[in-house]
């Protein structure tokens, strides 16, 4: 009888504590996964290690504002693949998912050496832009109690971006940057059509503060 891995990935993330905010709960990840094996197909990467490494790469999730944010990747990748290897998962992938899912944070600052980590990487930035990144962004600045932005600078025109103090000052820190750093072409295409959807959203925003 054929094993649905995806069933078990689902099964295995629904007996982990709840992720930190809403931005980065199970609608999140079936988006990561969907848009994982659309480049994985594209780029032709292996999926037996792109999809599973997408499924779990935040099986370990700490609030943005966690002291240990940055080494959250790292503890998913250790606790993914101990569930796979338990779960007789076919072991020659599991090295590959352990580095996909460590690779995958902007915090980390991880290079990905292979394929699959690129992808699995690129699927993640993309759910940080466009009109679901705007989304999760204002959900995540919300949970950790942010003011929106600051009243003085809104858009960060003559000060330097804060993000852990205003919740608009993450477009500048992180998410209009993210298409430069996407791996594959089939992300960055994708990537830089979302960006201009957030700088459409800015410049309406500007537009409205101004009266």
């Amino acid at each position: 009888m054929r094993v649905d891995w995806e069933l078990q990935c689902i099964a295995f993330l629904n007996q982990q504590p709840d992720p930190p905010d809403a931005a980065h709960g199970l609608p999140h990840l079936r988006r990561v996964v969907a848009s994982a094996k659309q480049i994985g197909r594209a780029e032709g990467a292996t999926l037996g290690v792109v999809v599973p490494a997408a499924w779990l790469h935040d099986c370990v999730a700490l609030p943005k504002d966690h002291p240990d944010r940055r080494l959250a990747s790292r503890a998913a990748a250790d606790r993914a693949t101990a569930f796979l290897r338990e779960a007789a998962y076919p072991s020659q992938h599991l090295d590959a998912i352990h580095h996909a899912i460590e690779a995958h944070s902007f915090s980390a600052g991880i290079a990905p050496r292979t394929l699959e980590a690129q992808v699995v990487q690129d699927a993640d930035r993309l759910d940080a832009l466009g009109a679901i990144g705007i989304a999760r962004t204002l959900a995540v600045g919300t949970a950790l109690g942010r003011p929106l932005y600051a009243t003085t600078d809104p858009f960060c025109e003559h000060r330097l971006p804060e993000d852990h103090a205003y919740t608009l000052d993450h477009f500048y820190t992180k998410l209009l940057i993210l298409a430069d750093t996407m791996q594959k072409a089939t992300g960055r295409a994708e990537a830089e059509r979302r960006t201009a959807f957030l700088r459409a959203f800015l410049e309406q925003l500007q537009s409205e503060l101004a009266g």
